[in-house]
């Protein structure tokens, strides 16, 4: 059905609530899943379950990047690794926080793009790449302009790698979810004077579930978006839309 059996896949972020769903859905397809991620314990422990290979490495390290692609044969990319960085508004973000959020969202994609392609041009296969981005990135939220900020990065960072590496058959899009109720999220999004306004002027009026962001980024990987690249998909609930 989706045409990744025996691909190798990687996914950065595998340790979090949106890349472990992922993980799963794609070792369901067949697919032969790299797993990335901050928690080795995690990563221990969706291995035994799902059967996927770990790959750690640090995202926001260019040297650790390479040498843990340098010499793996890559067909697919899922970019879940992510920093949320500091709830703040531009008069009051602290600059070391911003940066690093840059570095991790934005940088550390760009990274895994640049030694991920390499394999999949040398290989001679084409390939697809998912970046999972924001809704963030679309719209203004309060409180979001570094986690926005790196987003609105990714979301031109995939359009770009659309462009360049459409001519050796590797697709880039990425998806745009709203809030799902991760660790990552609660903290903010979980209090009720926050959260509340915010789903009353969703069409859907919910939170995502893991698996809603999951389930799109597989068929993004796979051969029914054979004709599609250089999208950002919102999985908002029509949030985006209003």
């Amino acid at each position: 059905m989706w045409g990744l059996q025996g691909k190798p896949v990687l996914v950065t972020g595998a340790s979090g609530g949106i890349g472990g769903a992922t993980v799963r859905r794609l070792v369901e397809a067949g697919a032969v899943v790299y797993a990335s991620g901050r928690s080795v314990d995690a990563l221990n422990t969706l291995a035994a379950e799902t059967g996927c290979k770990t790959l750690p490495f640090d995202l926001a390290s260019e040297e650790s990047v390479r040498a843990a692609l340098g010499g793996t044969d890559i067909w697919g990319v899922v970019n879940c690794g992510g920093f949320g960085g500091e709830i703040a508004t531009p008069m009051e973000t602290d600059i070391a926080v911003f940066d690093h959020v840059i570095n991790v969202n934005a940088r550390g994609a760009l990274l895994v793009i640049k030694y991920a392609s390499q394999s999949m041009i040398r290989n001679g296969r084409g390939g697809s790449i998912v970046n999972v981005s924001s809704q963030a990135s679309l719209v203004a939220l309060s409180g979001h302009i570094s986690y926005g900020s790196s987003k609105a990065a990714l979301d031109n960072i995939t359009r770009v790698s659309a462009l360049e590496l459409g001519k050796y058959n590797i697709r880039v899009n990425s998806v745009n979810p709203t809030v799902v109720m991760t660790e990552m999220s609660e903290f903010y999004w979980g209090r009720p004077e926050i959260g509340g306004p915010f789903l009353k002027q969703m069409p859907l009026g919910r939170w995502a579930t893991e698996d809603e962001i999951a389930v799109p980024i597989v068929f993004l990987l796979g051969d029914g978006a054979s004709m599609i690249t250089g999208v950002s998909l919102p999985i908002d609930g029509g949030f985006t839309a209003c």
